[in-house]
């Protein structure tokens, strides 16, 4: 859900490199990019670090 994905938040994302092994990229959320309140695959947001995927994970 967007609603639970706020800027600042420490989540875990997979790139869209890493759809295929589902391999986790840790990080800041900088901005969030979904507009709808859900999406199937995750919400995309952009890390602090400038790497873009979709949140599988929030810590």
């Amino acid at each position: 859900m967007r609603s639970n994905i706020k800027e600042g938040l420490n989540v875990g994302i997979v790139l869209k490199q890493d759809q295929k092994t589902g391999e986790i990229t840790r990080g800041v959320v900088k901005r969030i990019l979904t507009n709808s309140s859900t999406h199937p695959h995750g919400i995309k947001v952009q890390l602090s670090d400038g790497q873009v995927g979709r949140v599988k994970e929030i810590y």
